[in-house]
């Protein structure tokens, strides 16, 4: 049969230089069924509830200021070795409507852990509903996809093997999540060291949550433990402002409540 061609998008494009970037990582998937009926209880105390998205990032970034090893990356140049950041920056991974094609784009926010629930909810909400070329990270990216390949690959190579670079250029753990659409994703891939996704949270509170993690930065073992170090804050910390939330009457944006992915 006689098809159509369809020329790449500058999305596309990139997503096809991150998946050959990732491609190369050694990946490893480490999963836990947490219960967060305390986090649940107080999310349902609200008025107008904190998106699981925004909790969840919240409590991995307060994991990650206690484990410097979901701060570290692997790096090669000028050697390989692993570089410690001293935040951590998150990478969120959007689905946005741009040039008339729904198109998946990195928006990033630094040190989340030092962030209100409402800071983040802000942020993601900017991200979501400005105008795609007001995103600074969305514009910069889309540049850079429009350059020939060799030019593409060598940016990216550079700003993933420069130590001091790469947290500020893609982040230091990236956040792709699907459980809004009743999905999740069992194999997702990513240039950096850690990626969190979760699934579909049932009324009770329990759900699946994963960290897929670069073996040649961390151990399995390290990553278990950190799982359940992570439900612990979620139940603790993480409800605790929720419930400090709910008890100011303070509204979340309804923009904020989407689906990152």
């Amino acid at each position: 049969m006689q098809g159509r061609a369809i020329k790449l998008s500058a999305p596309r494009r990139l997503v096809g230089d991150l998946m050959r970037f990732s491609i190369g990582v050694p990946r490893v998937t480490v999963q836990r069924q947490m219960n967060l009926g305390p986090l649940q209880k107080a999310r349902m105390a609200q008025q107008s509830r904190s998106s699981w998205t925004v909790l969840f990032l919240k409590g991995y970034a307060l994991l990650a200021a206690e484990i410097p090893e979901l701060r570290r990356a692997y790096v090669k140049f000028p050697r390989p070795h692993l570089y410690e950041y001293p935040v951590s920056v998150a990478s969120i991974a959007h689905e946005r409507e741009y040039e008339g094609e729904r198109v998946v784009l990195l928006s990033s926010i630094k040190s989340p852990e030092t962030c209100s629930i409402a800071e983040l909810e802000a942020s993601i909400q900017a991200a979501r509903s400005r105008p795609v070329l007001e995103i600074k990270e969305f514009r910069r990216a889309l540049k850079i996809a429009r350059a020939p390949a060799p030019v593409r690959w060598l940016l990216m190579w550079l700003g993933l093997n420069i130590g001091r670079k790469r947290g500020r250029f893609f982040g230091t753990f990236q956040l792709s999540v699907y459980s809004g659409l009743g999905a999740e994703s069992l194999n997702p891939l990513t240039p950096l060291t850690t990626l969190l996704n979760y699934g579909p949270i049932n009324e009770d509170g329990l759900v699946t949550v994963r960290i897929h993690y670069d073996h040649r930065v961390m151990d399995g073992a390290n990553v278990a433990r950190a799982l359940e170090r992570f439900e612990r804050i979620l139940n603790g910390d993480v409800a605790g402002e929720v419930k400090s939330l709910a008890q100011s009457g303070a509204v979340p944006s309804p923009a904020a409540s989407g689906t990152a992915i």
